[in-house]
């Protein structure tokens, strides 16, 4: 079976998006192999807003560094999982939620491929002398059979990750950046997805 999956897995990794959602056609990165444990769950915070936009560009002209994330979504059996709802939000480059708009706020959909993209800012850690929280960015995953998955993502090599309570290292993103383009930020969450009958 892990043969099987790894087949699938290098088969796909010289795949090219073509869906709209994608600025550019372009070959995908090879990707880690897939596990079979579900993404991690973590708190949803104080600042969730629910109905975001659907979009991929979250920054509205905001300061910051320009972050790209992207990935997939799949079920714990390593297949692409189409349809998902990525709801994405985080605070800014000074650590500052946007409570009243949906600056850094927005949801898309997997393509058939179970990919998403977004653009959006690197944010900044917030808090006081006695807690602060590492740069990170939360996320809820919708798949089309499954439970929601609610939980947030970090950076490698932050200062405040082993600080924060709510870090785990299995959260962590690949970081891949290149000279004149964005920060990338490469994560694919993994979900349980109930057999359709």
């Amino acid at each position: 079976m892990l043969k099987f999956r790894r087949k699938i897995l290098q088969a796909g990794a010289g795949l090219v998006l073509a869906d709209p959602m994608f600025s550019q056609r372009r070959a995908l990165a090879q990707t880690p192999e897939c596990v079979d444990n579900p993404t991690p769950r973590q708190i949803e915070g104080p600042y969730y807003t629910p109905q975001t936009p659907r979009r991929s560009n979250l920054i509205d002209g905001l300061p910051g560094e320009i972050l790209v994330l992207e990935g997939r979504v799949l079920s714990t059996a390593c297949q692409p999982v189409a349809g998902a709802i990525v709801d994405l939000w985080s605070c800014d480059a000074q650590g500052v939620y946007d409570n009243t708009g949906f600056k850094l706020r927005g949801h898309q959909i997997t393509n058939a491929q179970g990919w998403y993209r977004f653009e959006t800012l690197m944010p900044g850690a917030y808090g006081n002398s006695s807690f602060r929280r590492t740069p990170h960015l939360h996320v809820k995953i919708q798949p089309p059979a499954s439970s929601l998955l609610t939980t947030q993502l970090y950076f490698p090599d932050q200062p405040l990750n082993q600080r924060d309570g709510f870090f785990n290292p299995a959260l962590l993103v690949k970081i891949e950046q290149k000279a004149k383009q964005p920060k990338r930020a490469l994560f694919d969450f993994v979900v349980p997805v109930q057999a359709r009958g």
